[in-house]
């Protein structure tokens, strides 16, 4: 029985999944791993890397994209380890950094998640984490908090209580995702981390930020590929996740800026491209149901 399992969700992402899986192979000859790949129907090659290259891996192929939480939720239900580390294909694993993240877990019984401090490049922090989500906490993390929490987390990185922290690494011990049920098949793309940290931690488990341990994290490698629809996909998951856990008066002003939002991207002639068709059909289909 492995101590520690790791899933990687791949999706067309061949070009950066050969370092992360490289990084998670390093933590392996220190201790017992298994590695767990859940491929989303890669039309890239993918699958056929990893039974070349990484032979120790379990792949599990799926024959369609079924989405992020539910390939976690795959890959988790094939994993045997007593903590999940999960893991984006863009990230780099710093050594060292999942036996801190380990040892957060095996210290303090209450801890159900802990993230590390993400990073793209040297010393520039990604915000991985944060506490509160709703209309006006998203609108000043856009506005301000963001480029606060960076300039905050170069100057003096810490430990914290939070109340979510990102799935790009997201170490959990397996009891927690269990009571919680996994992740949300509901959610597509976007938000499923922050709503299963929630769901954690609404079931009396502690979320963790630990800057000591350090991720490299590229960011957005497979959605900047289609744009149209992951810009789509953030905007259905984020009313999702409104109507599960924020007020009602969120839920309408998130309304009226998609309304607004979706008005200024006509006026810019966003949706001319025959893609982005499909992404105003899209919107259009939100903005009825948000009536």
């Amino acid at each position: 029985m492995p101590e520690l399992s790791v899933i990687i969700v791949n999706y067309n992402d061949r070009k950066n999944l050969g370092a992360c899986l490289s990084s998670v192979q390093e933590k392996a000859k220190e201790t017992d791993l298994e590695a767990v790949v859940v491929d989303n129907a890669s039309s890239d090659g993918s699958a056929e890397f990893v039974t070349l290259n990484f032979p120790w891996v379990k792949l599990i192929r799926n024959v369609q994209n079924v989405g992020f939480g539910r390939a976690n939720n795959l890959g988790l239900k094939e994993s045997r380890g007593q903590f999940v580390l999960f893991l984006n294909t863009d990230t780099v694993v710093c050594p060292g950094s999942p036996d801190l993240l380990l040892l957060d877990l095996k210290e303090d019984s209450s801890i159900g998640v802990v993230g590390p401090a993400l990073l793209s490049g040297e010393n520039r922090y990604q915000v991985s984490f944060g506490r509160r989500v709703n209309f006006f906490s998203e609108l000043a993390k856009k506005c301000f908090w963001n480029a606060f929490r960076k300039f905050e987390l170069k100057l003096r990185p810490r430990r914290k209580s939070v109340r979510w922290v990102s799935a790009a690494c997201l170490l959990a011990r397996r009891k927690a995702l269990e009571e919680a049920g996994g992740f949300d098949e509901n959610f597509f793309l976007f938000f499923e981390d922050i709503d299963l940290c929630f769901r954690i931690r609404d079931l009396g488990w502690k979320v963790v930020y630990d800057p000591r341990a350090r991720v490299l994290h590229k960011g957005a490698s497979t959605t900047s590929a289609q744009k149209a629809r992951s810009r789509l996909e953030y905007r259905r998951s984020q009313v999702y996740f409104y109507r599960k856990h924020s007020s009602a008066v969120s839920l309408i002003l998130l309304g009226l800026y998609l309304r607004l939002n979706f008005w200024l991207l006509s006026a810019r002639g966003t949706f001319g491209s025959a893609e982005n068709k499909t992404l105003r059909s899209g919107y259009l289909e939100l903005l009825k149901a948000l009536k």
